[in-house]
């Protein structure tokens, strides 16, 4: 009867500690280097505004304000466009739909949900992307021509 109830536990306990931990990450396999790990897309070296004259700078620097307030605010669930208005709620225009599934310092993890065939990302639903937040901020800027 004793060995009874101490494998019950342990069984219990083991249970318990394998699935709290993967409970809360959405896909625990990314970053397994067996299975494969997520990209990480960086933001890039150089500042786009940075090469506009003073005339468009003033606007760049604007918008790139609005980019990062707007990027630093997204949380796991929230919808992001990534092609056709990233930064804007995704409607008919959206190309690519995605969902935010977790967020870190400086990062912020996206998965692919939907993608129109003329998409660039038709071909990449279902996958998983760490993004720097200047590497969304850059998108939203070239998205609106800067």
């Amino acid at each position: 009867m004793k060995w009874t109830w101490a494998c019950g536990g342990l069984l219990l306990a083991l249970a318990g500690c394998t699935t709290d931990k993967e409970a809360f990450r959405p896909n625990p396999n990314d970053e397994d280097p067996f299975v494969g790990a997520v990209q990480l897309v960086r933001s890039p070296l150089k500042d786009r505004c940075s090469q506009h004259g003073t005339s468009i700078r003033g606007n760049c620097d604007e918008a790139k304000y609005l980019a990062t307030v707007y990027t630093r605010r997204l949380s796991v669930g929230d919808e992001v466009c990534l092609e056709g208005g990233y930064g804007d709620e995704p409607g008919s225009g959206c190309k690519a739909r995605a969902a935010v599934i977790d967020t870190a310092p400086n990062r912020v993890k996206i998965e692919v949900r939907t993608a129109k065939p003329d998409s660039r990302w038709f071909d990449a639903e279902m996958r998983h992307a760490w993004y720097e937040e200047g590497a969304l901020v850059d998108l939203y800027l070239a998205e609106r021509g800067y």
